[in-house]
């Protein structure tokens, strides 16, 4: 753990002294370029992921735009799901994440004193549910240390892509006449630059794609007739990032503190030990009321505070950021520009993500965890599409994966708003019975997979298939992400975290859980099946990777076998295959069980049969069959593939 903003608040990158920390320069702007593949407006933790994936492919132009004038500083989201830490690793950087964020290993649960009904009282405390769910912990840390780390990784990927700022969307329209051809560029957007000297200068963009990430009153939406579907607002919260000396005991625990007749506060710890971030309930809003008419200020939120905390005192030293917003769940009527139903199969030009297509309380943490993950599902498949690896229709299943997940969100928000609240409903005007803080712990314990991110499951498909093997692999569910477990590498003996091969570089990944027979017998179910992928015409690895490129290139295969006195060089080669200009073997691809840690036990893996498990570039698992189904491997990647030409 590390501690920082101990003499007051400073943005900016945690490995620098306060003392002498200072927040980036303002970016230069620079032109914007005239014709884009990909055209991402919003510099969020959506848009920013979205970009650090594409920023992996030299062959696709991508330009991503910001209203605001420059990385976001402070403010805004703090919660660090386990599954986004997971999707930050495949980018390379959680370990930064993991030495920054303050964990978040236990909840507090405060009520009304039974004997002073005006003071709150402890009444429990429990491990955070999610313990286990990951190899990574629920933590907290700045939104904007996150996106830092995604634009440094943009900064220094191939394509060295960086934002342009101060640009704000006046128009955009897509050509309905050239959507449905893919070397056509029917996007047109009009942009105006922010800054004063420029104020007058309109720039027009064209790109293939377009994807609005830009938040909660989206341009990019409103522009594509999108429609926002739901509750609006009935009760106004106030946050606030505050520095503060209290004689409350559990100001660096998570809590729940709900009071008699002042409402509610959350209490998060902050990442650095001394930093602490307070929802404060406020009151009702009248229909089509907006916080922001309350003219609260944040003396307001603070008296709040004191006041439902009685009789623990807080004197708030220094106030890093607040904010005032209203609760309300809304979830846009389709995330791209075909229609809800696409009977036509059109394929989809345009998409929106994050905010911009569904709209929650900040307090379940689910905003940057959620917008993350949308386009961590939408990248690869652009990327995909435009490198002509895969068919069109594969854009079509970003809308229907992540719409539900979107919904599922919406539904455990108002649950999770309607729990933590203790005020009257504006649109009852009833008292709602009081809400005992056990149900906000059975709450969170039923949800705590889908709070971190790890239960999220997409629906069959063709590219989330092979349901009746799942008995296969039963701790590997088709549709979750692959859930990580260790294994020892054969080469090295390096214990190593299989879920950690699957990097954002829009790779599929085959892995090979061998059965108990001995892999190098040519008789047995794993030789055979490296000997297909190997040799036959119809093994997807040879039939979409170019002859010119890395055998690995397009599909990453790896082995993890039961028996434990392998050597690498008695493996085929194709395990540890010739790789780069200098034909440089790849020593990393062949593991071994560990044991007292087995993963064939953890994940539920057939030791008699064995199996392989497809992995989608994002982590999530695709397909599971049998090691002799060569059959069936070769027509799920024919579903949706393109062979290559070279």
């Amino acid at each position: 753990m590390m501690q920082y903003h101990l003499n007051g608040f400073k943005p900016g990158n945690y490995q620098v002294p306060d003392s002498v920390r200072l927040p980036a320069a303002p970016p230069a702007i620079v032109d914007l370029p005239k014709k884009v593949d990909v055209l991402i407006v919003g510099c969020g933790p959506a848009g920013l992921a979205l970009a650090r994936q594409l920023s992996e492919f030299s062959d696709i132009t991508t330009c991503i735009v910001e209203l605001k004038s420059g990385p976001l500083l402070f403010g805004q989201a703090d919660g660090i799901s386990c599954r986004t830490m997971e999707i930050m690793e495949a980018f390379n950087c959680s370990e930064m994440l993991v030495k920054e964020t303050y964990q978040l290993n236990r909840n507090a649960f405060w009520e009304p004193d039974d004997k002073q009904p005006e003071n709150i009282k402890r009444t429990h405390k429990v491990p955070d549910a999610r313990i286990g769910l990951s190899e990574f912990s629920h933590g907290v840390v700045n939104q904007a240390r996150l996106q830092d780390l995604l634009l440094e990784g943009m900064e220094n990927s191939i394509t060295k892509l960086v934002p342009h700022y101060n640009r704000r969307l006046l128009e955009l329209h897509v050509d309905p006449n050239l959507t449905q051809d893919l070397n056509a560029h029917p996007i047109t957007a009009k942009f105006a630059r922010n800054d004063m000297s420029q104020s007058s200068n309109v720039e027009t963009i064209q790109a293939r794609y377009v994807v609005g990430c830009d938040g909660a009153r989206s341009a990019v939406r409103k522009n594509l007739s999108i429609m926002l579907e739901g509750d609006s607002a009935n009760k106004a919260w106030g946050v606030m990032d505050v520095l503060l000396v209290t004689d409350f005991p559990d100001i660096r625990v998570k809590c729940f503190i709900q009071s008699k007749e002042n409402g509610a506060v959350m209490l998060v710890p902050r990442e650095g030990g001394y930093l602490v971030r307070l929802y404060v309930e406020l009151g009702l809003l009248e229909k089509d009321q907006r916080a922001s008419h309350l003219n609260l200020t944040i003396e307001d939120i603070i008296e709040k505070a004191q006041l439902i905390m009685t009789p623990y005192q807080m004197d708030v030293k220094e106030v890093a950021w607040w904010s005032i917003y209203e609760v309300g769940q809304r979830v846009a009527d389709r995330f791209d520009d075909t229609p809800a139903d696409n009977s036509e199969s059109l394929i989809p030009r345009a998409f929106v993500a994050g905010d911009a297509c569904h709209t929650h309380s900040p307090k379940g943490g689910w905003g940057l965890n959620t917008s993350l993950p949308d386009t961590f599902n939408l990248g690869w498949k652009l990327a995909a599409v435009l490198l002509g690896k895969s068919l069109p229709k594969l854009l079509q299943t970003y809308s229907s994966e992540r719409q539900k997940v979107a919904q599922q969100l919406i539904n455990a928000d108002k649950k999770m708003s309607s729990l933590v609240a203790t005020r009257p409903t504006a649109k009852s005007g009833v008292i709602q019975a009081k809400t005992n803080t056990a149900d906000i712990e059975k709450f969170i314990a039923r949800q705590n997979g889908f709070i971190a991110g790890t239960s999220i499951q997409y629906d069959a498909s063709f590219i989330c298939t092979g349901h009746t093997h799942q008995d296969l692999a039963t701790g590997f569910i088709i549709g979750q992400r692959f859930h990580s477990a260790t294994a020892i590498r054969v080469a090295d003996g390096r214990r190593q975290h299989l879920g950690h091969l699957n990097k954002a570089d829009g790779r599929w990944r085959i892995f090979i859980f061998g059965n108990q027979q001995n892999p190098m017998d040519t008789t047995s179910d794993s030789y055979k099946l490296i000997d297909f992928l190997d040799r036959s015409e119809s093994s997807p690895v040879r039939k979409y990777t170019s002859s010119s490129s890395d055998i690995d290139s397009v599909i990453d295969v790896y082995a993890v076998f039961q028996q434990q006195d392998l050597s690498i060089e008695n493996m085929p080669n194709f395990l540890w295959p010739a790789k780069g200009k200098y034909g440089l073997r790849d020593y990393e691809k062949v593991f071994h069980t560990e044991e007292g840690n087995d993963i064939f036990e953890q994940r539920g893996i057939n030791r008699s049969k064995g199996c392989m498990i497809v992995v989608r570039p994002d982590q999530h698992i695709a397909n599971i069959l049998p090691l002799n189904a060569f059959d069936g491997l070769r027509d799920f990647f024919d579903g949706f593939m393109i062979p290559t030409q070279v």
